[in-house]
């Protein structure tokens, strides 16, 4: 079925993945995609260390979140339809996240200093786990696992979206708060979010040396896509354990 052949991250459907440049020779490779993913996290690191100190210094950077989440949703959709435009669109989506980060974790560094420090060291040993399970084939990428992960990534984002939309009415749903109820949620869309990694990788694996050589770009957005949910859940939780104990 091809629903199963799709992932919970857009950038890994076969809308994207569709060869529309045929007669492009060269191929996409891992070692490309890695080193366009290792730029891009350089271009975020650097933002994000550079409004920590802007925020250090007294400079107000009330919007830089929500300006850089605004901006990349809006990149995200203008690449949707103009995959050609990667090279170009991806490290500008890279620079939205680098600000919608720099906002979230300065305000957490000034309130639990080195906080996000430790969701960063959380984040990259969660990766090197999850390919570990994946290289050796501990878990294996089934139709069954691909169905039951997409499933209830797309729930958590339905939940996140109503969630959004609500506190625009002065609603704050249960997940923000600190509760039991609140923490379990959050622990449980971290798992989901370490597990979508196995269906990025697996994508990966059965498009390299096939698909055109563009789409490092695109496959470099689905895994920072998939990283930065990962470790704006885990910072989000260590928050919370902080703040209740």
């Amino acid at each position: 079925m091809r629903f199963l052949e799709k992932t919970s991250n857009p950038a890994f459907t076969d809308y994207f993945w569709k060869n529309r440049n045929p007669t492009t020779s060269q191929k996409m490779t891992v070692g490309g995609i890695m080193t366009k993913t290792l730029f891009c996290l350089l271009v975020i690191t650097t933002i994000v260390v550079a409004i920590w100190k802007l925020y250090a210094n007294g400079t107000s950077i009330k919007w830089f979140a929500s300006g850089g989440m605004l901006a990349a949703i809006v990149i995200s959709i203008v690449l949707s339809v103009r995959q050609q435009w990667a090279h170009v669109l991806v490290p500008l989506y890279a620079v939205a996240k680098g600000f919608f980060l720099g906002g979230i974790t300065a305000y957490a560094q000034a309130r639990f200093p080195d906080l996000p420090y430790q969701a960063i060291g959380v984040t990259i040993l969660t990766f090197f786990v999850v390919l570990f399970l994946y290289q050796t084939r501990l878990i294996v990428v089934t139709n069954k696992v691909k169905s039951v992960i997409i499933t209830v990534c797309t729930t958590l984002f339905v939940v996140y979206f109503i969630s959004w939309i609500l506190s625009f009415f002065g609603i704050k749903s249960f997940i923000w708060g600190t509760s039991w109820l609140a923490i379990g949620f959050n622990i449980f869309a971290a798992i989901f979010a370490a597990l979508s990694l196995l269906l990025d990788f697996d994508y990966i694996e059965r498009q390299k040396n096939k698909a055109s050589k563009y789409k490092e770009w695109m496959a470099t957005w689905g895994l920072l896509v998939t990283l930065i949910w990962l470790y704006v859940e885990i910072l989000r939780l260590m928050k919370k354990f902080a703040i209740r104990f």
